[in-house]
């Protein structure tokens, strides 16, 4: 458990399971980006739970209640009035699914929410750059959840040309890493996601810019067996 401050109504920084135990470096520069910030936070990583989104996706509504439980409970003993999370996954059944299980107050907010509103108060300092990027829209962000704008607003800010792929926003064209299909259907998946790193070479963009652990792995891989002709770059790396 890490504490910055405790008070009893705390802010939580909940990065999802593929940031803590896959990508713990993403998680960390996530974990700096809101020091910079100046944002108190906690981190109960050695006791939170998985958020239960693989559990209900994969058909096991009454496993995932108990999982949710366990966890809204666990929130309600450190305080945790709001959540900031850097998964789309995460959010969407943190903010959604949650409250069909048990009555909460607690706010939930993706992390790019929360920078974007950072960078309008001037409460994060970043330097303007250049270049030509495309957004990948995570499904679970993006038709799931709604939010559309704040990834592109944010690379805009940094001086970044965003240029759309022909399939994007509640169009977006999935990853093939989500729902079981990467690993159940590894060449599946991997086909789907070189068509997308595809798109994104036909706009001329010279970089990918994704918000989603899942998409992220997905379309590196992608790119990777394309030789890497794109970079494939989580939000966090540019920040």
């Amino acid at each position: 458990m890490i504490f910055h401050k405790f008070f009893g109504r705390n802010t939580l920084f909940y990065p999802g399971c593929l940031l803590k135990f896959l990508l713990p470096e993403l998680r960390d520069k996530y974990s700096q980006i809101l020091e910079k910030i100046g944002l108190d936070f906690i981190e109960l990583e050695k006791i939170e739970l998985c958020c239960g989104s693989p559990i209900l996706s994969a058909g096991y509504p009454a496993e995932f209640k108990k999982v949710a439980t366990k966890n809204l409970e666990l929130f309600n003993k450190y305080g945790v009035e709001k959540i900031i999370t850097a998964c789309p996954a995460c959010y969407r059944t943190l903010k959604f699914e949650y409250p069909l299980v048990a009555s909460s107050n607690i706010q939930v907010e993706h992390i790019s929410q929360t920078i974007l509103r950072a960078m309008e108060e001037g409460k994060l300092k970043y330097k303007s750059r250049g270049g030509v990027v495309t957004y990948h829209d995570p499904c679970h962000l993006g038709r799931y959840s709604g939010i559309y704008e704040e990834p592109r607003q944010i690379l805009r800010k940094l001086g970044y040309k965003v240029v759309e792929m022909k399939l994007n926003r509640e169009y977006s064209f999935c990853c093939g890493g989500g729902g079981g299909v990467k690993a159940n259907y590894p060449k599946l998946a991997l086909e789907i996601a070189k068509d997308r790193v595809l798109q994104a070479m036909e706009v001329g963009a010279e970089l990918l810019v994704t918000t989603c652990p899942m998409c992220y792995i997905s379309l590196k891989g992608a790119s990777e067996e394309l030789n890497n002709k794109i970079k494939v770059v989580e939000l966090s790396e540019i920040l």
